[in-house]
C-alpha cells in the first residue's frame, strides 16, 4: 500500500495529511478556504488518491499561509507515499480543457524540484480566494515532492474554469505518471539506478 501521513505544525499553520496514491478518489478536505477544498477535492479525485487534509491557519490574516503549508504536506505525503520508486512510470504529460480553458501540465517524478508556471488569470480572485496562491500551492507542492512540474494555460477566460483546469491537469498528470508499469519489473525507472 503507497500511503503516507504528514503532520506539520508553525505559528501559522496546523495540517495533518493521509494520502493513498493507490485509492479510488476518496477526498476528506478542511482547510478553512473554500474554494482551495473545492480544488483538493478535485485533486484526489481526478488522480484517484485517497486525500485527507485537515488544516487551520491564520486566514484571518489571508489565506496565504494556510495554502502553501498544504501544499508543502501533500508534497512530502506523495514523496513518502512513492517509496523508492521502482516500477513507476514516471512521466507524464496532458492537455486538460475545461470550458474555454485549456492548460498543458507535464511532470517528472524526478527527485529534482522545479516549477515552471506560465498561467495567467483575468481575475485577482475567485470568491474570496487569491488566484495568486495557485501558483504558492504548486510551487510549495512542486518542491516537496521533489518532481519537475510545468505548468501552461494555453487560453482562457475564466479564471475559476483556469484554476480547475490546472488542479485537474495536475491530477490526472500524477495518475499516469505513479501508475505501476508492469514492463519496468520493478526497477527504477533511471539509467542512474536512483530518483
Amino acid at each position: 500500500m503507497r500511503s503516507a501521513s504528514v503532520s506539520r505544525k508553525t505559528a501559522e499553520t496546523g495540517v495533518s495529511v493521509e494520502l493513498t496514491i493507490d485509492g479510488s478518489g476518496k477526498a476528506a478536505i478542511r482547510t478553512g478556504v473554500g474554494f482551495f477544498d473545492h480544488m483538493l477535492e478535485l485533486l484526489a479525485r481526478h488522480a484517484l488518491f485517497d486525500l485527507k487534509v485537515d488544516a487551520e491557519g491564520d486566514t484571518h490574516v489571508d489565506d496565504h499561509h494556510t495554502v502553501e503549508d498544504v501544499g508543502i504536506v501533500i508534497g512530502q505525503a506523495l514523496l513518502r507515499a512513492l517509496g523508492d520508486k521502482k516500477g513507476i512510470a514516471r512521466y507524464a504529460s496532458l492537455d486538460l480543457p475545461m470550458d474555454e480553458a485549456l492548460t498543458r501540465v507535464a511532470l517528472d517524478i524526478s527527485g529534482r524540484p522545479y516549477l515552471v508556471f506560465k498561467t495567467e488569470f483575468p481575475s485577482a480572485k475567485i470568491g474570496t480566494f487569491d488566484t495568486e496562491l495557485v501558483r504558492e500551492f504548486f510551487q510549495a507542492f512542486a518542491t516537496q515532492a521533489a518532481i519537475t512540474l510545468h505548468v501552461e494555460t494555453l487560453h482562457g477566460a475564466n479564471s475559476h474554469h483556469i484554476a480547475e483546469s490546472c488542479f485537474k491537469g495536475l491530477a490526472r498528470a500524477l495518475r499516469a505518471a505513479v501508475t505501476i508499469d508492469p514492463r519496468e519489473a520493478g526497477r527504477i525507472p533511471s539509467t542512474k539506478g536512483a530518483l
